[in-house]
């Protein structure tokens, strides 16, 4: 059998594939908990799914908390220009419930609504107005994150998704980073008092 006729078979028995190419194609996120009936046809399939994915030249990745996309190693500059916003986005809210207390990898119970979202706008404005940002392109980031499948609109508020770990993983990352700078600027000036007694 020619690898042609193969993937022929293989996509005859994949009813949403047309659907799922196209979903992951346009930069958005499947979330297991956003679009279960997809999730499970992916996860059944997925050997199926990431070979035909491969074919076409895209790679397919899925995260176990529940979340898959295409990876991509360059990005048009809209695509660039959409990532940098929603990092900023999702790093001036996790910035602003961390100050709170309030633990990040429950990001799936927050409701970002407007009340949260002036909050973070009040608490970043500097840095919000310098990328050009106000109150009002937040909440049209938040659609944007809609559309990347980062979150959902629900009962006037919006939940994020599981596939915004992949922006909370560099954003603890980053905190990591922080302080373990903080950490050996502080033992160095400990050093600098040690050695001046």
């Amino acid at each position: 059998m020619s690898n042609t006729s193969q993937f022929q078979q293989i996509a005859n028995n994949l009813p949403n594939l047309a659907l799922l190419f196209r979903w992951f194609n346009r930069g958005r996120h499947l979330n297991r908990i956003a679009e279960p009936v997809l999730w499970e046809e992916l996860e059944r399939n997925l050997d199926d799914y990431t070979a035909i994915f491969t074919a076409l030249g895209s790679e397919l990745r899925l995260d176990g908390r529940g979340f898959a996309w295409f990876h991509q190693d360059d990005g048009s500059s809209n695509t660039n220009k959409a990532t940098r916003q929603l990092a900023l986005l999702f790093m001036v809210i996790f910035d602003t419930q961390a100050d709170a207390g309030i633990p990040l990898m429950k990001f799936e119970h927050w409701r970002i609504d407007q009340t949260l979202l002036t909050t973070v706008f009040e608490q970043h404005q500097d840095l919000l107005e310098a990328e050009e940002l106000d109150l009002s392109g937040l909440v049209s980031l938040m659609r944007t994150a809609e559309n990347f499948g980062f979150a959902r609109y629900d009962g006037g508020a919006w939940q994020l998704l599981p596939a915004v770990c992949r922006y909370l993983d560099h954003y603890e990352e980053l905190a990591s980073q922080v302080d373990q700078d903080e950490d050996v600027s502080w033992a160095g000036d400990q050093d600098d008092e040690d050695n001046s007694l």
